[in-house]
């Protein structure tokens, strides 16, 4: 720990520190050991912390207690795509985003303000337990179907859909005094490959990456927005380098094309991507980054970037200037506790995954459905969501994609479950399981299949008389796809990506 009147800020190591954000295990906040642990970095300086896990209660003070320690305002980072709950127990976990512009019309005013209330309603949660840099929003166009990582994390395969919700999430997150960061630049959209895996290779031109993929981010910049992250995405026809360690992406085209004054970072460099890549956030610093997110060991990384530093590989002048916009951004971080209304954020919640529910095809007028008239529900994909749904209460007969039955003369449901996750390489369902659905969709009397995560499975399934996108796993999407099911709500949601 510093003595009393030493500043971290008088060494190298401790301006180093300053650069970085690490990790916040949640699920350890109640650990003394842990804790200390956490305490000994913002005693070297350290810039701040992304929190994963863990339930409010124990975070709240934990957090607070670590913005006391600190010479200056740390960052608590979290990656809140879908709300605080997406993170932390005890919090709201709101739709994903292309759910949220499934069920919100731009042109619709009533809708703006509901976009507005929701996104005041995560600001709230974030700013209470502490989180004053959500790595929100997504700027990605999921132009690639088999997308494994982004596909619903996206808002749309629309540029303009995807900079207009961005730039909504960005004002309102900016007026609530939080520090937005739009990723993954300068587009991740267009993908096959996980870069928490391998190396996402993107084979366009610059200028169709102008016109398409970057077009958000210059609108995120003229927005105010305060970040920016630097996806792991190799695009050949701009440079041979890896974005995050491309100096003509940072620095020629993020600084000085676009015009971007803010704070520049990494993806996460725990990620396998840059994997075989020697002194990877030295390269980083040269290539015009400001923060080094999720480094895997912070004692490393620093003694890697003194040592480059005192070899004379690397400017110190680089690193006073990123400290330099790091301790000016961190003047907008307050502490303040707010009253949060969790209740009636769950219940917006709610009405916002009620509203995304799309009807994709009805070819045959099934829709809607009384509940008697459902023989059969087939649970198929993921199947960790199979015990818990809440659907099974509807349906005297259940079965797996795997072991069904006859289902000569039936009607059935099913009910596909996927989702994109960091490291699982896939957002849909293989082949295999492909071919079983449609030989069921063919012996069935009538069959409605539901996407419960990405919509593009639906693509495949064309045979069945009624197919329902609902985005997302969750309780809520499930509840919200049975009720437009049967009628009890209108199905309103639009399909914000096209299914060729």
């Amino acid at each position: 720990m510093l003595k009393k009147g030493q500043s971290a800020f008088n060494s190298l190591e401790g301006k180093i520190h300053q650069l970085i954000i690490c990790r916040l295990d949640g699920e350890q906040a109640a650990s003394r050991n842990y804790q200390e642990g956490i305490f000994g970095l913002i005693g070297k300086g350290i810039g701040g912390f992304i929190l994963f896990g863990g339930k409010k209660d124990d975070l709240k003070p934990l957090i607070r207690s670590m913005q006391a320690r600190s010479e200056i305002p740390l960052f608590i980072a979290s990656d809140i795509e879908r709300g605080v709950g997406q993170q932390v127990g005890g919090t709201t976990l709101f739709p994903c985003q292309m759910a949220m512009a499934a069920a919100l019309d731009r042109e619709n005013p009533e809708d703006r303000a509901l976009l507005g209330k929701a996104l005041e309603a995560l600001s709230d949660e974030a700013l209470d337990l502490g989180i004053n840099m959500p790595l929100i929003p997504v700027l990605d166009i999921n132009q690639n179907p088999d997308n494994p990582i982004i596909c619903t994390r996206a808002f749309s395969d629309d540029p303009e859909t995807v900079a207009w919700f961005g730039s909504e999430y960005i004002r309102i997150l900016e007026k609530s005094g939080l520090i937005s960061c739009a990723k993954h630049f300068p587009g991740h959209g267009d993908t096959s490959a996980d870069s928490h895996i391998s190396l996402p290779v993107i084979k366009k031109s610059y200028r169709d990456l102008l016109k398409i993929d970057i077009f958000p981010f210059r609108e995120a910049v003229k927005t105010g927005v305060s970040s920016i992250m630097v996806g792991h995405l190799s695009i050949p026809s701009v440079d041979a380098q890896p974005s995050s360690l491309s100096r003509t992406i940072i620095t020629g085209i993020l600084r000085g094309e676009i015009g971007f004054s803010g704070l520049v970072m990494t993806d996460a460099l725990n990620m396998h991507a840059l994997k075989d890549t020697e002194k990877v956030t030295v390269k980083c610093l040269k290539a015009g980054i400001d923060i080094l997110l999720y480094p895997a060991d912070v004692g490393l990384t620093v003694r890697e970037i003194a040592a480059a530093v005192r070899k004379k590989e690397l400017g110190e002048q680089l690193i006073d200037d990123a400290v330099a916009r790091i301790v000016n951004m961190k003047k907008k971080i307050t502490t303040s506790e707010r009253h949060v209304r969790y209740v009636e954020h769950g219940e917006l919640s709610s009405g916002l995954s009620e509203k995304s529910v799309t009807v994709v095809q009805d070819t045959k007028g099934m829709l809607p459905v009384s509940r008697g008239d459902m023989n059969e529900l087939v649970f198929s994909g993921d199947s960790r969501y199979f015990n818990s749904s809440p659907l099974r209460k509807y349906f005297e007969h259940i079965s797996h994609v795997q072991d069904t039955g006859n289902l000569e003369g039936k009607r059935a449901v099913i009910a596909v479950f996927t989702s994109v996750a960091a490291w699982t390489g896939n957002s849909g369902i293989d082949d295999d399981e492909r071919d079983r659905i449609n030989s069921l969709i063919g012996k069935a009397k009538e069959s409605v299949v539901i996407s419960f995560g990405s919509p593009y499975v639906l693509r495949h399934f064309r045979g069945a008389g009624a197919l329902i996108a609902a985005y997302e796993p969750t309780p809520n999407a499930q509840q919200a796809a049975l009720r437009c099911l049967h009628g009890e709500i209108a199905c309103k949601g639009r399909l914000p990506v096209k299914l060729k």
